[in-house]
């Protein structure tokens, strides 16, 4: 199936195009909406500012893929794999992204806030400065990532790997809105992570691996820091 029989077929009311093998194809800015690719093989797709809202990718391969702007709000994403894909720009408000390969995808600008990507592989990633507010990332494989400038306020980062992480000037403190969610920190593996200059106001790090971590200019105020392990 090409991309021109797609487009006809959603034009028809046809939505699901599960298990197909579509590698290449190009479908830029379409309406795509409420689709069904779960487990079809998109390696090296081009699917920039498409719209797949409420859509599924359940274990669908999209590594390679150019997805530059693709709006997946609502999106059934788990255990996609995306290792290596253009992401920049993209919107994933509420998606589920658990269990997802995002192995080194270019991550800039994405819009992820109350998207759940407990779980998901997000080594060497490139996050900045993107937005996870809110974000459910427990026991995400975060090591290596930039997320320099990043927006994490109220982010669930419990358990997580950022060993190594680039979070320089990172905002994860609760600023002005006391009473917002604070971001869990807790159990999370930090070391040797840039922290420098970060805002981490309020923010729980109980438990907290932050060994050889840089803390030059870090924002600690009220943050709990019980039983975690500080740099020497």
């Amino acid at each position: 199936m090409d991309a021109v029989e797609i487009l006809e077929c959603y034009r028809r009311g046809d939505r699901t195009f599960s298990g197909l093998k579509l590698v290449d194809i190009e479908l830029l800015q379409a309406n795509l909406s409420g689709t069904d690719f779960s487990h079809s093989d998109l390696r090296q797709a081009r699917l920039g500012r498409t719209r797949f809202t409420q859509s599924k990718f359940t274990q669908a391969d999209l590594s390679e893929a150019l997805l530059w702007g693709a709006d997946f709000t609502a999106a059934e994403c788990a255990q996609a794999q995306m290792r290596d894909a253009d992401l920049s720009g993209a919107v994933f408000l509420g998606a589920d992204l658990s269990n997802a390969n995002l192995i080194k995808a270019i991550l800039c600008g994405v819009n992820f806030q109350t998207a759940n990507l407990a779980h998901a592989l997000l080594i060497d990633a490139d996050l900045r400065p993107t937005s996870d507010q809110q974000t459910n990332l427990m026991q995400a494989n975060l090591a290596g990532a930039n997320l320099s400038y990043a927006q994490l306020s109220g982010a669930q980062l419990a358990q997580a790997n950022l060993s190594g992480a680039k979070l320089c000037r990172a905002q994860m403190g609760q600023g002005f809105r006391p009473e917002s969610p604070r971001t869990d920190l807790t159990g999370a593996n930090l070391q040797g992570a840039d922290l420098s200059y970060a805002n981490l106001t309020g923010v729980i790090l109980r438990g907290a691996n932050l060994s050889e971590a840089d803390l030059t200019g870090a924002t600690l105020a009220q943050a709990d820091l019980t039983g975690a392990i500080l740099p020497a």
